[in-house]
């Protein structure tokens, strides 16, 4: 019996057009799974579907801005439309900034708050609440980070969104538990990225590496085995309102 077999399956991927969207995008597919690949960039996640299709998989690409609630009601008629069933949901959009507390605009705080938090809410209510109309179950997969507890510095709106994530993460698996939907959170290390290369400096690189045992950056491709377990049915039936952590030991170590 193949565990991870996704055959037949429908996934979205809220901001698979991103590097580690993009590559979760790919294991889906790359297990039979049709892919909805969503985002505002055409171009990158035109990228990640020309690399599905390349590999023999299946996807489409659905333009929409993840924060408004008509671009996602669209996506979801669209998807049905294509697919006619929708059994896996990962929210990975994501944003950040170094902002200083105190120089912290509100503009800021809610761009950052809408994209990380906000999409998750949305996404989950729309397609969730299909889930539930079809009555087969699902999956959804929220993507977290390490600075989601405890805090990290110099990214306070980035860490309070992802604490966010985690609370609803807990919320919605004990609300979705009765519909056999599973609910269920990744926790990245760091994998550098377009929202975070512009804070990665030498001093904090080198902090980075210091309280990480592996010694190293993670690879975007390094994430796919647990959103593949997490999606699979078969594998991961019993799981739920639980968070993996893929970050090489940085959860592990203390002084």
């Amino acid at each position: 019996m193949n565990l991870f077999d996704l055959t037949g399956t429908t996934s979205i991927v809220i901001g698979g057009n991103g590097v580690l969207g993009g590559a979760m995008s790919e294991a889906l597919a790359a297990q039979g799974s049709r892919v909805a690949i969503v985002g505002r960039n055409l171009d990158k996640a035109n990228d990640v579907k020309q690399r599905i299709e390349n590999a023999g998989g299946e996807s489409q690409v659905f333009q929409a801005d993840v924060t408004v609630e008509a671009d996602l009601r669209s996506v979801l008629d669209q998807v049905i439309a294509w697919t006619g069933s929708i059994d896996t949901l990962v929210n990975c959009s994501g944003t950040n900034s170094s902002t200083p507390f105190f120089e912290l605009g509100m503009d800021e705080w809610d761009n950052i708050m809408d994209v990380n938090l906000k999409s998750v809410v949305l996404s989950s209510q729309i397609f969730g609440k299909y889930m539930i109309e079809q009555g087969k179950g699902g999956s959804i997969v929220n993507i977290s980070s390490v600075s989601s507890d405890p805090p990290l510095s110099k990214v306070f709106t980035y860490s309070a969104s992802k604490a966010g994530v985690n609370s609803i993460t807990k919320f919605l698996a004990r609300e979705l538990a009765p519909h056999q939907i599973r609910v269920n959170a990744i926790i990245p290390g760091f994998f550098p990225a377009e929202q975070n290369r512009k804070i990665l400096s030498a001093e904090r690189i080198e902090s980075i590496m210091t309280h990480t045992p592996m010694n190293r950056f993670g690879d975007p491709e390094e994430l796919q085995g647990a959103v593949v377990y997490l999606a699979s049915k078969k594998a991961s039936s019993f799981v739920t309102g639980t968070f993996i952590r893929v970050d090489g030991g940085f959860g592990a170590m203390t002084i």
